[in-house]
């Protein structure tokens, strides 16, 4: 007979309904500290009975789910409103007393929009799994009907086509519980002006709109510049870990006339298209014993979910026909870092590395994701054996310093693959491609050298040794010119995904080895997995857009505590 701590229950729940309270009144970590709450090590303190890890009880540990139960979501492109007359925008606020203050769209003249959605933040219920109850989640939502069937929405654009996405804040203003409903969504790796690249401090609340003007152009006009597989989520300042685990997320897939969506025209790159170029956003998530998906406000180290779900749900089956597919792989975190094979150890070929192809298809077994990057392969499920295959994550990662480097095996199937009939397929085999995208030639003069070096101090997180304020700019770059950035793990054992906003970088080196052509990270890149104690060193270039932009740990509770840093593009020097 199995002996239940009564004692420890009942700390528990207390701790749970004082913690709950501390939610609800939506105290950052600065005011934590100030009350007494947080000690200087970022540990909870034990009066009051604040502290589960105090009272000694055991992690939250989610209901069983039955495996393979429903089908995996799979997204339609949010279409745009045809009706609306676009020459009632203009680079200026409309005027409109509900809209969010923003500084004017730089380069409208030259991108004035051609297409016009609507997206709406807001409440609705939704079902991870039918053995949990539905629940409330926070997304984007179109206005189509449809968008309501998805957790995470697409919404699909082209090079060349300037958009204005107008988004609206409906989400509940009295809201209870963890999450905020004051929002600033980030296009994640678009090359954006500042105004429209949703800057953690450009934030606004419930009943309010904001125009994000997306030019789709190339950086520095350069056709190599081109990006493929962006996403967004709301980035609000103290609050992104918190609204992206509500539901705040979606992709932004851009095509291009090489990348073009046609797999049948021979002047393309005739990659897998239309329904057989499929999004898969990964998640992390733990569960209350009533199946309601729970937020631990106080693990400041990161969130470690016992359960993931692929476009919402968890542990979906996926009905596929025998031929080539194009899977985009999206890591929306928290926290938990990744690392993906098939059941049957088929190989795939790895294409793009974050939102960029890379220059020649690369032949693999297996993959590995930090938090907020992104990657496509190619699977050809024609020469898959057995009836089914499984999509696994072998990564052991139990807490928030970062996965412990132990492969699993055989780890956790995250996904089923039902395999179909044989279904004709006008892609190429990625053996006979020799060549994808090009690299941009990098400059030779080098403007400045930064270093930007990421610790712990004082039970948080920080850059550089500073917590992160919004209105003291870290460093600026001047327009038109390249720098050598060197990122430094500050040690501790812990492991960061850090990501720059707007310009991408290429890796030069990890720890003084040069990457070299045919490494993975011989490519562009938004976000770098740094290592402990790990030096690694880039190349940025700033063009077209002056504005502030941020630098962060994309594991979203590290930044939610302090760490990032602003820059500045300017034009005029840099300092």
């Amino acid at each position: 007979m199995l002996l239940r701590n009564v004692g420890n229950e009942k700390q528990q729940e207390r701790a749970r309904l004082n913690r709950m309270e501390i939610i609800d009144a939506k105290l950052s970590r600065r005011d934590l500290i100030r009350y007494g709450l947080l000690a200087a090590g970022g540990m909870l303190v034990a009066k009051s009975g604040l502290s589960i890890r105090a009272s000694g009880a055991a992690t939250l540990v989610s209901p069983r789910t039955t495996p393979w139960a429903e089908p995996l979501p799979i997204p339609q492109p949010l279409q745009p409103n045809t009706s609306f007359d676009l020459s009632k925008l203009s680079a200026g606020l409309n005027g409109d007393s509900s809209e969010a203050p923003r500084a004017s769209h730089q380069l409208w003249d030259y991108y004035k929009p051609r297409k016009f959605y609507e997206i709406e933040e807001k409440q609705r219920t939704w079902s991870f799994h039918k053995d949990l109850p539905t629940q409330p989640i926070w997304n984007f939502q179109g206005d189509s009907d449809d968008s309501a069937h998805y957790a995470e929405p697409t919404l699909h654009a082209r090079y060349g086509e300037p958009i204005v996405v107008r988004n609206k804040n409906n989400l509940p203003a009295n809201h209870k519980g963890y999450g905020i409903p004051d929002t600033s969504t980030h296009l994640h790796n678009a090359h954006n002006a500042s105004e429209s690249d949703g800057n953690p401090s450009d934030y606004y609340g419930s009943g309010y709109y904001k125009d994000f003007h997306y030019c789709n152009k190339l950086a520095n006009d350069d056709p190599n510049e081109a990006l493929g597989f962006l996403w967004f989520h709301d980035h609000r300042l103290d609050y992104t870990a918190q609204n992206v685990y509500r539901g705040l997320v979606g992709t932004y897939i851009l095509y291009d006339e090489l990348d073009c969506n046609d797999e049948t025209n021979v002047n393309g790159f005739r990659l897998p298209s239309g329904e057989y170029d499929v999004p898969l956003v990964f998640g992390d998530k733990v569960f209350n014993s009533n199946g309601i998906a729970y937020y631990d406000l106080f693990a400041l180290d990161g969130i470690i979910g016992d359960k993931q779900t692929v476009n919402g749900k968890i542990q979906p089956f996926f009905d596929v026909k025998k031929r080539r597919y194009r899977l985009r792989l999206l890591n929306t975190g928290p926290s938990r870092f990744l690392s993906f094979k098939f059941s049957n150890n088929m190989p795939f070929w790895q294409i793009s590395n974050d939102g960029n192809l890379l220059p020649k298809p690369i032949k693999r077994t297996s993959i590995n994701l930090t938090v907020a990057e992104r990657v496509d392969i190619i699977v050809d499920f024609n020469s898959a054996t057995g009836s089914d295959v499984f999509l696994m994550n072998v990564l052991e990662h139990i807490d928030g310093t970062g996965p412990t480097g132990k492969i699993l095996n055989p780890g956790t199937p995250l996904l089923k693959f039902n395999l179909g009939p044989t279904a004709a397929d006008g892609s190429i085999n990625p053996d006979q491609i020799d060549k994808l995208r090009g690299l941009p030639v990098m400059d030779t003069v080098i403007n400045k050298t930064r270093t930007w070096i990421f610790n712990r101090q004082n039970g948080a997180w920080s850059v550089n040794g500073q917590l992160f304020n919004r209105n003291i700019v870290n460093a600026k770059c001047k327009l038109g010119t390249a720098e050598i950035w060197n990122f430094e793990n500050g040690g501790g054992g812990w492991s960061h995904p850090i990501h720059m906003h707007y310009e991408e970088f290429r890796i030069l080196s990890r720890n003084g080895v040069a990457v070299k052509p045919g490494d993975v990270e011989y490519a562009r890149k938004d976000v770098i997995w740094l290592h402990p104690g790990e030096k690694v060193k880039v190349y940025v270039k700033f063009r077209d857009f002056t504005g502030k932009y941020p630098l962060h740990c994309h594991n979203v509770v590290h930044e939610d505590h302090a760490m990032m840093a602003r820059y500045d593009i300017v034009d005029g020097p840099a300092s």
